[in-house]
C-alpha cells in the first residue's frame, strides 16, 4: 500500500499526481507487490482551516489538503489501466 501524500509528496497535495503516475509506471512494468494507494482527495482541491463565524466552502476539506475530484478521476483512471496491463502480463 503506497500513500500518495505527506512524505511521498513532500506534503504538496498536486504532487500526489506525480506520485500516482509513477505507481502506474511501476504496475504497468509488472510490480507486484503493491497493493493499493491512498489518495488525500475530497470533492473540492485544497484546504480550508474551520473558524469561528466563517462559512465553510462546500466540498473543501478541514484537514489535510486534498486533490478535487477532477484531479482525482483521471488519477484513478490511470491506476485502473496499469493494473488492467499488469493483469494482462
Amino acid at each position: 500500500m503506497i500513500d500518495c501524500s505527506h512524505a511521498n509528496s513532500n506534503k504538496s497535495h498536486l504532487r500526489q499526481i506525480d506520485v500516482g503516475q509513477d505507481i502506474a509506471r511501476q504496475l504497468e512494468a509488472g510490480e507486484t507487490r503493491i497493493t493499493g494507494v491512498m489518495i488525500e482527495s475530497h470533492l473540492e482541491e485544497e484546504r480550508q482551516d474551520l473558524k469561528e463565524g466563517v462559512t465553510l466552502k462546500r466540498g473543501v476539506s478541514i484537514t489535510d489538503a486534498c486533490l478535487g475530484w477532477t484531479q482525482t478521476e483521471p488519477m484513478l483512471e490511470l491506476l485502473a489501466k496499469a493494473v488492467r496491463t499488469r493483469r494482462a502480463r
